[in-house]
């Protein structure tokens, strides 16, 4: 299979219809501003928002001093490195990642190295928001509820380590997507959110690490922003599945389809149908499970879309 490139005009049409269904799911707004992180001389680091939620997305901005241009950045949030570019207005910027289980502070370190060769490290403690979860209580069949066989549980391992592998790249390949994102499809309900326990048949399983959106089979799914399609395959848990490598440490994968539109390889725009909604895998009706990853980092999806809105699509959603 080949992948299809939209138009402009498809793909502005696309983003208006996402955007108006984004304003019906349910997400806290981020903080206007970061507060300063408590530094001392060198360039300032903030973060946005200043009180990042467990399980969330949040950005760090490094601003030079003046008259001391930056020759590169190096840091890392929790186990994750961030990947710094500069903005238009001269400053730095990278995403970042509070795991979920992250309920009080989370490690930030920032080095900034300078063109006369001085290095200057700096660590900061992030405050954390803790996150309010739901637990869900599913009735399923037998098979799906109970513990995994030893050949179930070797091949979940060796799906996991290639899931691992598209997380890896993503930090080792330069950022691919322009910072227009949207939903992978239009949506009225969300049937799972992000975070929620599991329940099945009585028994604890899991937190939820993505976001189930409704549909039926045969709906389209969206590339939620540009990258390339790196994994396209049949997984036991997830069943025909797309995740895409947006570099920069980015990932989006999106579950249970009935039909993958892209090969492993494809470059795909945001915008672009990448497959349709189904059952496949272990699931207990169509949906899809769409799921953003920073590195290993299983975050909200919604935190990613709320980060990369312009302050008129936040006023838009809002009304």
């Amino acid at each position: 299979m080949s992948a299809r490139r939209i138009g402009s005009t498809e793909v502005r049409g696309a983003r208006v219809a996402f955007l108006v269904a984004f304003a019906a799911l349910p997400v806290a707004a981020p903080e206007a501003a970061a507060q300063p992180a408590p530094s001392g001389t060198g360039p300032a680091v903030v973060w946005a928002p200043d009180r990042p939620s467990e399980g969330e997305l949040f950005t760090v901005r490094v601003t030079p001093a003046a008259e001391e241009p930056i020759l590169l950045l190096v840091g890392t949030a929790g186990d994750e490195p961030l990947h710094f570019e500069r903005t238009e207005d001269g400053a730095f910027e990278s995403l970042a990642a509070v795991p979920l289980g992250v309920r009080s502070t989370l490690s930030l370190t920032v080095s900034t190295f300078f063109g006369d060769g001085r290095e200057e490290p700096a660590e900061y403690s992030v405050p954390i928001t803790p996150g309010v979860y739901n637990h869900r209580r599913l009735t399923v069949a037998p098979e799906l509820g109970s513990p995994p066989t030893p050949e179930q549980a070797a091949r979940r391992a060796r799906e996991a380590e290639r899931a691992a592998e598209v997380s890896a790249n993503a930090h080792r390949t330069p950022r691919l997507w322009s910072g227009e994102v949207i939903l992978p499809k239009p949506v009225q309900r969300v049937t799972s959110g992000f975070g929620d326990g599991r329940i099945f048949n009585g028994q604890v399983s899991s937190q939820h690490t993505g976001l189930d959106l409704d549909g039926v089979t045969g709906d389209t799914v969206y590339a939620a922003a540009r990258g390339v399609a790196e994994l396209v395959d049949l997984f036991e848990l997830a069943g025909n599945m797309v995740y895409i490598n947006h570099g920069g440490g980015l990932v989006t994968a999106y579950f249970h389809l009935s039909q993958q539109l892209v090969a492993a390889g494809d470059t795909v725009e945001v915008g672009q149908p990448i497959g349709r909604v189904g059952a496949t895998g272990r699931v207990t009706g169509p949906h899809l499970h769409w799921v953003v990853r920073y590195g290993q980092t299983s975050v909200d999806p919604r935190s990613l879309i709320e980060l990369t809105r312009s302050p008129s699509e936040s006023a838009a959603a809002g009304n």
